[in-house]
């Protein structure tokens, strides 16, 4: 295999390869090449008609600051650089689905690039075509690091409600991709005491290994998920399973107050198994079966609750099958989600139905069947305009009765004004059926209803509406964060009973403005949200202003 780990010059090696091709193919058949026209004369479409190969790989692994930018050569970055475990170079060539010798094709370019951005230690993945003729492809792997150790202690607040915190993480473990934890945490719910190791490429083989075991007030949790995952879109086969053992109590709302506890033991494992064709004329289909055993007992703590409030306790155990389907359609975007960083959007077609049968003889406590499934649709263009559309249900048949069942949809809107001005909007509606209590339809400012306190309130269907105008400024806090800022509107509400009581106030709504600020040097891959939202409905108890102070994915 050859792999180079350093950038190099091809100019003159490459003027002679077009000056061959230029006097062997007629020049009818000389294209531009798509985003490398400097480096390979040739299409896409000739080096992969005519059976070109991936040559010469170089991987060239930037650290987290650029010291050949005069705004970043300075003491502090350079000490920070040095400090830093750089991701080594055959940690990002296992994640390529390509190799010397591997026949040239863009797709999985792309797709190497999508995979590289997806991990929590490069901020940015780019690759390239640095030479080509009609028999072999060169080809750069350019990658960023980030700063991956993360101590810290951490102070949030939504919804009327504060959460300190003590994290420390690695999530490039001596630059091989691991990532170790230790977390301390107190908020509204639970002190938590935890440590946990993921990786998911073990040994260069698309292993992937995640484990969690936490120490609570109120209980424990134990939690191991090992796979062969359908890493790619061509990926063949793929098997794992996952488990968990927790004991926790969870608290129950009403208008933002706790009003008791119940307790809940929960016993999870699934096994499964999975095949498909790969990627076929740009859809991949995959067929996975398997087992799954979920155990749950619930119980009242200290008679907090009334006896008809407690969730049933269940055992349901099934063996299931499912189908997925995907389409391999993706575009890049900055400015949406993200401030100035690489974002791969969805324009294709996403599904997924899983169907299983509760299996009495195999111990589960009732018959009959389960089921879930989900449909995203993406069209558009992130330049001008996006859609985002999901639908998706979830429930169960027992004995001709449906139970725990949900139905719902999902519209997320962009609208791009200018480079730095784009209008949002998100549109989402559920109704349920005969939902297990442990699983409620809430409303609140832990779910988007940012001007009210968590878990506000509850009901059998629920409607949510937000619009957002977002700002993205070229100012670069300290070289260390992007920055944003947004204005937002929500309204939103439940119908239906609640069990737990407590008054139903219609709709809802609020009004805000924030502050975005994006990392880009730090694995933590959040963004952090600065809030004041303003509530116009609800009870008089309600504080008048709520200031929110969270980390998310997104902006």
């Amino acid at each position: 295999m050859r792999f180079r780990t350093e950038s190099r010059s091809d100019g003159a090696r490459a003027g002679k390869v077009l000056l061959l091709v230029a006097l062997m193919l007629p020049a009818a058949v000389l294209a531009e090449a798509s985003g490398d026209a400097a480096a390979c004369s040739l299409s896409d479409e000739i080096l992969e008609s005519s059976g070109a190969r991936i040559g010469e790989i170089t991987i060239t692994a930037r650290n987290i600051f650029d010291l050949d930018n005069p705004e970043e050569d300075k003491a502090f970055f350079r000490f920070f650089n040095r400090l830093h475990v750089r991701t080594r170079d055959p940690i990002i060539a296992r994640q390529l689905l390509f190799e010397p010798g591997t026949p040239f094709d863009r797709s999985l370019l792309e797709e190497s690039e999508r995979l590289l951005r997806a991990t929590d230690y490069l901020y940015d993945a780019d690759i390239t075509i640095t030479r080509c003729d009609a028999d072999t492809v060169d080809v750069e792997v350019e990658t960023r690091d980030v700063w991956t150790l993360k101590p810290g202690f951490s102070v949030s607040r939504s919804g009327g409600e504060s959460r300190i915190g003590f994290d420390l993480q690695e999530d490039n473990f001596l630059g091989r991709g691991g990532s170790i934890r230790f977390l301390r945490s107190i908020d509204e719910e639970r002190r938590t005491t935890e440590v946990g190791y993921a990786d998911r490429n073990v040994g260069g083989r698309w292993i992937s290994v995640a484990t969690t075991l936490a120490d609570n007030s109120d209980g424990h949790v134990f939690a191991l998920n090992v796979a062969r995952p359908f890493y790619a879109l061509d990926t063949r086969w793929a098997a794992g399973g996952r488990m968990l053992d927790e004991k926790s109590e969870e608290p129950v709302y009403s208008l933002g107050d706790e009003i008791g506890k119940f307790s809940q033991d929960i016993n999870f494992f699934e096994l499964h198994g999975g095949w498909s064709r790969g990627l076929v004329d740009g859809w991949t289909t995959r067929w996975l079966a398997g087992l799954v055993h979920d155990d749950r007992i619930f119980g009242n703590v200290e008679d907090s609750l009334v006896p008809g409030v407690i969730p049933e306790s269940r055992r349901l155990i099934y063996p299931f099958i499912e189908y997925q389907l995907i389409e391999d359609k993706f575009l890049r975007a900055a400015n949406l989600n993200q401030i100035y960083r690489t974002e791969d959007v969805m324009v294709g077609v996403q599904a997924r139905l899983r169907l299983g049968w509760l299996a009495p003889v195999l111990g589960a406590d009732r018959g009959g069947a389960i089921f879930s499934g989900s449909v995203r649709r993406g069209y558009g263009n992130p330049e001008q305009t996006l859609w985002d559309i999901t639908g998706f249900a979830q429930g169960r048949l027992e004995e001709d009765e449906i139970a725990n069942a949900l139905v719902g949809a999902r519209v997320r809107w962009y609208r791009r004004q200018s480079d730095r001005w784009l209008l949002y909007t998100a549109l989402r509606g559920e109704m349920a059926e005969n939902l297990d209590l442990d699983n409620p339809l809430e409303i609140g400012g832990d779910n988007g209803l940012r001007g009210y306190p968590l878990r506000y309130q509850r009901g059998t269907a629920r409607a949510q509406f937000t619009i957002e105008q977002r700002y993205f400024t070229d100012y670069y806090l300290w070289r260390l964060f992007r920055v944003g800022a947004a204005v937002f509107f929500d309204a939103g509400r439940v119908w239906g009973s609640n069990p737990f009581g407590g008054e139903n106030l219609g709709l809802l709504k609020d009004i805000g403005i924030g502050l975005r600020l994006g990392s880009t040097r730090s694995s933590l891959g959040k963004m952090v949200h600065i809030d004041l939202a303003f509530p116009l409905d609800g009870d008089p108890t309600i504080d008048e202003v709520q200031f929110l102070i969270q980390g998310k994915r997104s902006f």
